[in-house]
């Protein structure tokens, strides 16, 4: 297999712009936020021009994440001859960021489409070879769960594939009841020997993963979260540090980044990781359709492991000792845990 690490928003871009480009025949993309206000890259009328010639163009957007791609910039895809499609049910988000280019090469990660995400550090895979055929298959699955109409790609989300590879595609679906990161997370963490890293710009833990990280430390586990000391949310920022307080005096270390980065990744024992677009928040893990790449390969794995080495470099450790809650967070953080185990209530 075939594969490229992109550590920024730019970087990902000018690569997923290029390709689509270059596109022969087919463009699938699924994404949280798309809006048509970028202007170094301007996906919006790329993807027009690709289907006025004749390419097959689909795309599928969370209701709510590309809330502000107004209805008119909708009827210009859609006049184009692109089939656009939302998928979203009450609290369950499509929280995918994926670019399939015909057929040969994806695109997986955190990388939204929009302009404020320009100077930010995430991380985007791009990868060639049997693999693709396992995205495709996901995109299609995602596509008849938008509603969508064309035979030859709803035949695709029937297709089985075998492949023997040191690399996989991890999908999670709550919508449809398969929470298939929980499982995963914790057969993992509770494997760990040596080293957890975890990658991640919103840290609101479920009870059992804070649980799992601690006894990883009590195994002797050496526990690294890398989060940025400004998400760009006063309350989401105030209920990271909460939990960072908390946890980082059971001995987890959390370096917090100056720059914003929205990566999502884990790291066990300099093994195996994962990229997607997974935050570890109850959001991800208990409404949100996401997907993952999981490595197992050792080169893979080392490129992983030194790109958080870099952002280490810029980070500053955490001390609980100087950083403690304010009377608020103490309010807020219980609020959220009863929406989350309320919402699971309700919802499932």
């Amino acid at each position: 297999m075939n594969y490229k690490f992109f550590t920024n928003s730019e970087k990902a871009w000018e690569a997923m712009f290029r390709d689509i480009t270059n596109a022969q025949k087919s463009i699938y993309l699924e994404m949280y936020i798309f809006q048509n206000d970028m202007e170094q890259f301007n996906f919006f009328n790329l993807l027009k021009e690709k289907a006025q010639k004749g390419l097959q163009v689909k795309i599928i957007i969370d209701a709510f994440g590309s809330v502000w791609l107004k209805s008119s910039a909708v009827s210009e895809l859609k006049k184009a001859g692109i089939e656009i499609l939302t998928l979203s049910y009450l609290l369950h988000h499509m929280h995918r960021k994926v670019l399939v280019v015909d057929e040969r090469i994806a695109f997986i990660g955190g990388v939204n489409l929009y302009q404020t995400a320009r100077f930010w550090n995430d991380l985007m895979v791009r990868i060639k070879g049997n693999l693709v055929k396992k995205v495709v298959m996901s995109f299609a699955k995602s596509y008849t769960n938008a509603g969508g109409k064309d035979p030859m790609l709803l035949s695709k989300n029937n297709r089985r594939t075998r492949t023997k590879m040191d690399t996989s595609i991890v999908e999670h679906h709550p919508f449809k009841k398969k929470f298939h990161f929980k499982g995963m997370y914790k057969k993992y963490f509770n494997q760990a020997e040596k080293n957890i890293t975890l990658i991640t710009p919103y840290f609101l833990p479920k009870r059992w993963l804070a649980a799992a990280l601690h006894q990883a430390v009590l195994r002797g586990v050496r526990v690294e979260v890398l989060v940025p000391k400004n998400a760009g949310n006063f309350m989401i920022d105030r209920v990271n540090y909460f939990y960072i307080y908390k946890l980082s005096r059971l001995g987890i270390e959390f370096h917090m980044e100056e720059k914003m980065n929205h990566a999502k990744a884990i790291i066990i024992d300099q093994r195996e990781a994962m990229v997607g677009s997974q935050n570890l928040d109850f959001w991800s893990f208990d409404f949100n359709s996401e997907i993952g790449i999981f490595f197992r390969d050792a080169k893979a794995v080392s490129k992983l492991c030194y790109i958080a080495s870099e952002w280490k470099k810029d980070a500053v450790l955490f001390d609980y000792k100087i950083h403690k809650p304010k009377w608020f967070d103490y309010i807020m953080s219980p609020i959220i845990n009863l929406f989350s185990f309320f919402s699971r209530i309700f919802l499932d």
